[in-house]
């Protein structure tokens, strides 16, 4: 164990330790949750969450970064196993980010092994530039994400990466957020808008904002490992979650 893990595990065990038997609805719903319940355990718990962060050149550094640090946290606070990578639709190597950061990406787009897919952002307001209008133009990864929905998969995405997701075909329609300076467009293109931080609709989660990366990962954690686990690493990160989270009413 490196020195940031046994910090996070000192921090994890200060404040209550590893959960056991965390619950949380999931991508399966209620029903599942109870069946698993009633057989012992959270739904998934035997399985690993699997969380693919989609990376390319100029991405957002904050957009990037604050998914990955909840999703890979959260292993310290239950008792499922839980995976995170990076994953590109190019060859796998190194991609630049928005402020020139280097970061090696070692995976290639494989959604059918992910529960979780997050679309971060970045350079929608350059669109000379490296990020979200390259990627658009380029049209592999809007083609990659049009592909991409199964059962038991959740493609989520924050800030300008909702325009991503737009380009492929699957805001439309939808319940979804995304930077304030992107909202006409997405709108324009048949996006749904809802005035909330989190917005989610099942299998589309959107968040909107560079900071939101937060809210939409510790909102997908509670989700899919329980409220106990979210609360322990708000208590780990000294953040709150902040704004309202949109969800569609279940009957």
């Amino acid at each position: 164990m490196n020195r940031r893990d046994l910090l996070r595990a000192s921090t994890a065990l200060g404040i209550g330790g590893t959960v056991a038997g965390a619950t949380g609805l999931g991508v399966a719903g209620p029903a599942a949750a109870a069946e698993a319940e009633a057989q012992g355990g959270p739904a998934g718990a035997g399985t690993p969450l699997r969380v693919h962060v989609v990376m390319f050149d100029g991405v957002e550094e904050l957009d990037f970064a604050a998914p990955y640090e909840v999703f890979a946290a959260s292993r310290f606070f239950t008792e499922r196993a839980v995976e995170v990578r990076y994953v590109t639709t190019s060859r796998p190597g190194f991609v630049r980010a928005s402020y020139g950061t280097r970061v090696g990406v070692e995976h290639g787009w494989a959604p059918q092994e992910a529960d979780i897919v997050v679309l971060p952002g970045g350079g929608y307001a350059r669109r000379a530039d490296p990020g979200v209008w390259a990627e658009i133009r380029r049209g592999t990864l809007p083609r990659a994400l049009g592909a991409a929905p199964r059962p038991g998969l959740t493609v989520a995405a924050l800030c300008t990466g909702v325009m991503l997701l737009s380009a492929a075909g699957l805001t439309r329609g939808r319940p979804c957020t995304t930077h304030h300076k992107a909202r006409p467009d997405l709108e324009r293109e048949g996006g749904v808008l809802k005035n909330a931080r989190v917005v989610d609709d099942g299998d589309l989660v959107t968040a909107g904002g560079i900071t939101s990366g937060l809210e939409l990962a510790l909102w997908l954690v509670r989700r899919e490992l329980g409220a106990e686990t979210a609360t322990g690493l708000e208590a780990m990160l000294e953040y709150e979650a902040r704004g309202t989270v949109w969800t569609r009413t279940r009957s």
